[in-house]
């Protein structure tokens, strides 16, 4: 059952009509429940590009011209006429902003022309400045242990756990940027880096490392994306009432994070710590092992350090902002895939494409969080292209608005904290359930039956 408590929910997108040279076309069945925008000759042209990402991998499409001879073009145009009216009451219901953009269809912009509006030395890896977030979050996370440990007040302690457990979210993301590569362009110490900040947090680096990668891979896609994945309306109707429960009222899906390191999303095998895991390639067990011996030397030193400390001292120095972290994480994961006012569309088949999934993706203001924790949420830009390290991200996004255009979601402005995130997320877990079985392009739906009960209950 708490395997079910990780996944995710969808729709249809519009066919859209726009200016006399363009041709509105039916749609194959297999795409009967996200039909394409209408393409000219000139757009579909301009569509085809070449896109690019170094370390991740990102199939290309080339989108058909579709040539009709003048009698040919008469008869679509009348067709497409008669099915605008239906195609636009649904925008408004399904995607659309209200001004005829469709976030599902393919954009008129490839990654390198995303990539070439970057200022260069935005893609520079510095060490030297990598490391010394790591001196200042180490310093930070030791001096907060000590002053908590010495005053030893009840009146101190959930401040301390308030912000220890933001810190260790801090750790888990310089570590993140080491599995990315983004941390230096020295390979061992990302490695050396990454499986000491990782490990201290209870998280096995390598196995991490690759999911995420797997994650980065295929983000946006329904049943290939490795966390928080929509479930199919099939799949959603299966669970048992409990189960629901559990994956959709907080504050059990914020505590998903150690349930998905064991056990993954639905309908998929495996676990980080098993380097025979479907997640792995064979040539990949190595460092998933030396991970999981990682994690297993620091469940040592926390059980030895609770031996000689006392239980209670340590639930209140490591375990309470443990919980913090991993709620901090789910928080942020959830909420860069999840929750904008516009429906954002997940793909299927043809219709996923690196760049396409990579832009469905969202950025949020945290207010005073965003230096603490990294500018994490700067994370349109950090999916195209993860190999920019975290300190240039928020340059690079800047740089990158005028091509992205509408594709961008302008992340609302945080007061110094983001209280106003948790709105957003209750919205979002009581409206996003589930996808529909079919169709390339598909939105979340919601189970209007569970929706009622959750708002009767608040």
């Amino acid at each position: 059952m708490a395997r079910l408590v990780l996944s995710e929910c969808c729709g249809l997108t519009p066919l859209r009509l726009r200016g006399r040279g363009a041709i509105a076309l039916p749609a194959p069945p297999s795409l009967a429940a996200g039909p394409r925008r209408p393409v000219s000759a000139a757009a579909a042209g301009g569509a085809i590009h070449r896109e690019w990402a170094l370390r991740v991998s990102a199939p290309t499409r080339l989108t058909s011209v579709v040539e009709e001879d003048n009698r040919g073009e008469e008869v679509v145009e009348e067709e497409a006429r008669g099915s605008l009216a239906a195609a636009e009451a649904a925008a408004g219901e399904v995607g659309g902003d209200g001004d005829g953009f469709d976030p599902g269809a393919p954009p008129p912009f490839g990654l390198a022309e995303i990539r070439a509006a970057i200022p260069k030395h935005c893609w520079v890896k510095d060490p030297w400045r990598s490391m010394s977030y790591v001196l200042r979050d180490v310093v930070v996370v030791l001096g907060l242990a000590a002053a908590a440990a010495r005053v030893d007040s009840w009146l101190v302690w959930p401040l301390y756990w308030a912000a220890q457990g933001t810190m260790f979210w801090a750790l888990f993301v310089l570590g993140h940027d080491c599995g990315h590569g983004s941390f230096s362009s020295n390979a061992k110490l990302n490695s050396v880096v990454g499986h000491i900040l990782h490990s201290s947090i209870l998280v096995p680096y390598h196995g991490w490392r690759i999911s995420h990668r797997t994650h980065h891979q295929n983000h946006g896609h329904v049943e290939k994306d490795e966390s928080w994945q929509p479930l199919s309306e099939r799949l959603y109707n299966s669970l048992d009432y409990m189960t629901k429960k559990l994956r959709f009222t907080m504050p059990f899906p914020m505590l998903a994070f150690p349930l998905y390191l064991f056990a993954r999303s639905p309908g998929k095998k495996g676990s980080h710590f098993n380097p025979s895991s479907d997640l792995f390639q064979p040539n990949e067990k190595k460092d998933v092992i030396t991970s999981t011996a990682s994690w297993l030397a620091m469940v040592g030193i926390l059980a030895g350090l609770t031996f000689v400390m006392g239980p209670l001292k340590m639930l209140k120095l490591y375990a309470v902002p443990y919980v913090i972290f991993v709620m901090w994480l789910d928080f942020v994961t959830y909420l860069h895939h999840h929750g904008h006012e516009d429906k954002l569309p997940w793909y299927r088949g043809k219709e996923w494409s690196y760049l396409r999934g990579g832009l469905t993706t969202l950025d949020r203001d945290y207010g005073w969080i965003n230096n603490v924790h990294h500018d994490i949420g700067t994370h349109v830009i950090h999916h195209l292209f993860p190999q920019i390290p975290h300190y240039h991200l928020v340059e690079a996004t800047e740089a990158a608005k005028p091509v992205l255009g509408k594709y961008y979601k302008e992340p609302e402005k945080s007061a110094p904290l983001p209280f106003h995130l948790l709105g957003v997320l209750a919205k979002s877990l009581n409206s996003d359930h589930y996808v529909s079985d079919t169709g390339d392009v598909v939105y979340y739906q919601t189970d209007l039956k569970t929706s009622s009960s959750a708002q009767s209950s608040d």
